[in-house]
């Protein structure tokens, strides 16, 4: 088998960001699981809303194995 080997990308040939104009926006939905099924976050109520910024999420590479004590 052959290994390949990708160069890097001289900074000269970078791809530019893509810039957008306001008016060329789209707004994007945001969906979160509750209960059991999937809604829309712009569905929620003052409260809920409230509730979901709140929220801490859970990442597996911050937590300990329970091994390494």
């Amino acid at each position: 088998m052959i290994a390949l080997q990708k160069k890097p990308t001289p900074v000269s040939q970078a791809v530019p960001p893509i810039v957008l104009r306001d008016d060329e926006r789209q707004r994007c939905e945001v969906w979160t699981r509750v209960m059991g099924y999937h809604r829309p976050v712009a569905s929620f109520n003052t409260g809920k809303k409230g509730e979901f910024h709140e929220r801490t999420y859970f990442s597996e590479n911050n937590c300990k194995s329970p091994a390494a004590g």
